[in-house]
């Protein structure tokens, strides 16, 4: 590449990945402190960073490295002067009026933010053109669902944000492995950023799969095989391990008031080690995290099914996801019983459609592949199948739980989608008898985004906390199976009827 064409390429890069950094803060981060009260698992994590902060021993059903970020970001900012209300608690629920969210959900909310970037450097290594990889995160960016709970103090932002980090890296890998010091140190931040990963969600672990799938593409060197095992292995290591060890040096002292006197369910070697004071002592480590996973399996036998039938069940099926169902209300509140403010999460149904189509198309270009005689082979057909087997295997993983899932647990399969829609978008290069051009594709995905923000801004009211009467909310219930409904208005579910006879 020439120099003037590669000085001109880098600017227009430059110049896009600001856009999205600045595009992105302005839907995940401006006035994140609103509303200014609990919604949703905010009772449960401003609890849990209120016990870090105090050093108050606890036992969770996740990890504790999302906890640990909430915790960090109220000690960073400092916006209360007082963070022990929920230290005798797991379940924290009136507040001071002057109480301040800024700093709790800082942390979150940065990292839903700063996930935009990162996908526009994957679309990036993937169409090599800066805007259609703007376009291409447009999807993640005006995602009413997404921005929602990535504004919340909770743990699914800051697992996304580690996951399209990981996803990133594996297609670096695939591009660099023939340059051992960058595969190296490559394959150390994979192991790094999947050890944050499993440090934050369980969930995260569908994320292994690109492990197999790099070392496909790595056979049959077992030379290259075996430095990345060796190199991630020791970034995994450093960081779970260094996860817990804070968790375990942090939160010592018992409370009570709490399960078990404090103690909830560690076992007697668990106990004498809080007792000696011992926890932050290295040899007592596999014990304190042996004692935490067990807590893990405990809590989740106590976790209901999924119950269509009952009035106020807010999960959902698995199936349901991919169409954006069902919504959950997080909270609401009115000043004159005229207009209401509602925190909704919603889907923003022109990316999330455009998610599904995408892996059936991607599916249907794998198949033709194999069993058609294509004129073109496709550019992509490896990553094309890695995120289709990707999508797929999450799905069918969580099929198979008995527990009930929420409409935010697609987040995960939902990031993989909207790449595959950047991997297809390259794939399509005929329409009718029409090539498709560079220009076309620019044209396609302009028409789309435009979609897009349309969506985003249609359904902003419930995204943002601004006041709406019934009948504007109404004009929002598009889908019956979304189960919208407004304050004091009848719930629409066509699945099932949650009346009483």
């Amino acid at each position: 590449m020439p120099a003037k064409t590669h000085k001109r390429r880098l600017k227009q890069t430059l110049f896009f990945g600001a856009f999205v950094l600045v595009l992105s803060y302005l839907t995940y981060v401006q006035n994140y402190g609103n509303p200014p009260h609990l919604f949703w698992d905010e009772n449960y994590h401003v609890a849990s960073a209120q016990k870090y902060m105090s050093g108050t021993f606890f036992m969770e059903p996740h990890p504790p490295l999302g906890k640990l970020l909430i915790a960090a970001g109220e000690e960073l900012l400092q916006k209360n002067e007082i963070n022990d209300q929920f230290i005798g608690t797991n379940y924290g629920r009136k507040l001071p009026a002057d109480f301040s969210f800024e700093g709790y959900r800082l942390f979150p909310t940065l990292l839903g933010w700063l996930t935009a970037p990162l996908l526009f450097i994957v679309f990036l290594l993937i169409t090599k053109n800066p805007l259609l990889s703007t376009l291409l995160t447009f999807p993640y960016i005006f995602d009413n669902a997404q921005i929602v709970h990535s504004r919340g103090a909770m743990l699914d932002s800051t697992m996304i944000f580690f996951a399209v980090a990981l996803i990133l890296l594996f297609i670096l890998l695939l591009r660099c492995k023939d340059r051992p010091k960058t595969f190296s140190l490559l394959a150390l931040l994979f192991g790094a950023f999947f050890g944050l990963i499993m440090a934050t969600k369980a969930l995260g672990l569908i994320m292994i799969l690109l492990v197999p799938a790099l070392f496909i593409r790595l056979l049959p060197n077992w030379n290259k095989i075996f430095r990345f095992s060796l190199y991630a292995f020791l970034g995994f290591i450093f960081c779970y391990v260094s996860a817990w060890q804070i968790h375990f040096s942090i939160a010592t002292t018992l409370e009570p008031t709490l399960e078990n006197d404090g103690y909830f369910q560690a076992s007697e070697e668990y106990k004498s080690i809080i007792d000696a004071g011992q926890t932050s002592v290295p040899a007592a480590f596999f014990i304190q995290w042996r004692d935490s996973i067990k807590f893990l399996n405990h809590y989740s036998k106590g976790v209901p099914e999924l119950n269509l039938c009952k009035p106020v069940e807010n999960g959902s099926a698995w199936f349901m996801w991919p169409i954006g169902a069902r919504t959950i209300s997080y909270r609401w509140e009115t000043s004159d019983s005229e207009k209401y403010r509602y925190l909704y999460i919603v889907p923003n149904p022109a990316g999330w459609w455009a998610g599904i189509v995408a892996v059936i198309l991607a599916i249907g270009l794998l198949a033709a592949s194999v069993f058609l005689p294509l004129r073109q082979g496709l550019k992509n057909p490896y990553l094309l199948l890695v995120f289709v087997g990707m999508y797929l295997s999450y799905m069918i993983a969580i099929s198979r739980l008995d527990r009930v899932m929420y409409l935010y647990h697609y987040f995960l399969p939902l990031i993989f989608s909207y790449i595959l829609i950047g991997l297809v978008f390259e794939e399509i290069k005929t329409v009718g008898k029409k090539k498709v051009t560079r220009y076309g594709q620019i044209i396609g995905l302009l028409l789309f985004s435009v979609l897009i923000f349309g969506a985003y801004e249609w359904f902003r009211p419930l995204t943002y906390y601004e006041p709406i009467t019934n009948e504007q909310f109404e004009r929002r219930n598009w889908v019956r199976l979304w189960d919208m409904h407004c304050v004091g208005c009848e719930r629409n579910s066509v699945l099932v009827n949650t009346k009483k006879d």
